[in-house]
């Protein structure tokens, strides 16, 4: 077992390198982390133990003292255009709202996007809903992630499970696979979004 190692905020009872403990991350994460061509980002990933039943974003920070500007929510969505539909995911920090109306389906290039049912989004990426993480999501997937997210020091994302959160660069995310840098992709809201992807 890994020591314990210092995260960048927040007050977590335990604190890994997410590559130091593989073989306890879902599945498609483990296998990303491991694969993943930026050897630096995969090494600058945290996992931080926490309670399932307070994943939910506002609760999730308030319990942590995590600031709320440096969590982020992954969203799936679903593109249609013809008889097609195309799944991709959206990386917005929680104190923003996804423009999925006109940023993400004008950037798709679909009639119409919408947030794609729980059930969809869960079997798609074989993690559970409220932990989905841009993290090991689908190769043929678009990754959108909002210009504010990349900008960030750190930002704490799923786990791929509803227990634990990953903690990392925001530019980190800029060099997974897929991934594609959105300005405006998201506008700043009153009331911060606590999406359960």
């Amino acid at each position: 077992m890994s020591d314990q190692v210092t995260p960048p905020f927040g007050n977590f009872p335990t604190v890994r390198r997410a590559l130091d403990i593989r073989d306890e991350l879902a599945p498609p994460v483990a296998e990303a982390l491991g694969g993943w061509d930026a050897p630096e980002a995969a090494g600058a990933v945290l996992y931080v133990d926490t309670d399932p039943e307070k994943a939910d974003t506002a609760v999730f920070c308030e319990t942590y003292d995590a600031p709320l500007e440096y969590s982020a929510n992954c969203v799936v969505v679903a593109a249609k255009r013809g008889g097609e539909v195309t799944m991709a995911a959206c990386v917005v920090l929680a104190t923003t709202r996804l423009d999925v109306n006109q940023a993400v389906r004008k950037h798709l290039g679909a009639r119409k996007a919408s947030f794609a049912p729980m059930d969809a989004a869960v079997e798609a990426t074989g993690m559970e809903y409220g932990g989905i993480t841009p993290v090991g999501l689908p190769g043929d997937w678009p990754l959108l992630i909002d210009e504010a997210v990349v900008a960030a020091p750190h930002v704490l994302v799923g786990s791929g499970r509803r227990r634990g959160k990953l903690i990392l660069p925001g530019r980190a995310l800029a060099a997974l696979p897929g991934a594609e840098v959105v300005p405006g992709l998201a506008a700043v809201v009153a009331e911060p979004s606590s999406v359960e992807a």
